[in-house]
Formats: structure tokens, sequence, C-alpha cells
């Protein structure tokens, strides 16, 4: 069985462009960064680079375990699908990520997570992140 995962490959070619979360947001249908799954910040100056930060398709995801409703399914190979219909916006997803790559969709009052799709990885021209592909047994 093939499954897909994002991974940053190489942070330190990252230039904080941002070309993967407006991409992100764009699979949505809408402009801006707000709906991005994927985030770039500051390392703390230009000249320290870049942090991305992205789900990391937790096994055995602390956000799932946390969510009150099973809104969080457990998605193959890793993370989580959200079920938006049986989110009540608590938060504790985000919360519990380990990793603090749960982001927040203020205008659904619900989580935005990461679904491994890759189309992030098409828009970085310097090769930062890429949809790798994992075989299973």
């Amino acid at each position: 069985m093939s499954l897909s995962r994002l991974s940053v490959v190489d942070v330190d070619l990252c230039v904080g462009c941002q070309s993967c979360m407006f991409a992100c947001t764009r699979r949505f249908g809408e402009g801006g960064l707000s709906k991005s799954a994927i985030h770039v910040k500051s390392a703390g100056g230009f000249e320290r680079g870049f942090v991305v930060i992205v789900c990391r398709a937790c096994e055995d995801p602390p956000c799932a375990r946390v969510c009150p409703t099973d809104a969080l399914r457990l998605r193959v190979g890793g993370g989580v699908v959200l079920r938006k219909e049986k989110c009540i916006g608590c938060g504790n997803c985000v919360n519990a990520c380990v990793v603090g790559a749960i982001f927040w969709d203020d205008e659904s009052n619900k989580p935005v997570i990461c679904i491994h799709c890759g189309y992030c990885a098409s828009f970085c021209p310097y090769g930062v992140i890429k949809l790798e592909r994992q075989e299973r047994w």
C-alpha cells in the first residue's frame, strides 16, 4: 500500500516566500494566508532563516485523542482528517499538537489541518518541502 506524507526536506533552503502557504489556502478557493495548513515564520531575523511548520503525521496523534466529538478521523499513514460537521470548535486539538501544526480558521471557528495532499510542495521554488510516498505492508 502506498501512503503519502508531506515532509520538510531542507529548511535551510527556505527564503520565506510563503508560496507554499498561498498555495495551501488556494486549495480552498480563497486568497491570502488565513486557511493555510502550513506556516513559514522567521527563526529570529533574516540571518537566522525560517521555520516551516507542518503536520508531522503522528501515528498516534494527540490531537485526535483530545477531540470530544471524534471529529478528527485517523488518516491512513499518520495524522488526521477533520470531519467539519462533527467539530464544535473547542480548540483542544490546537493545544494538544506537540509541534504546533494545527492552525485556526476564525471564519469557520474550526481547525485547519494538513491533509498531506502535496499541493503546497508543487509551489515551493526551492524544494524545501516535498510529498513523499511510503510503502506499507
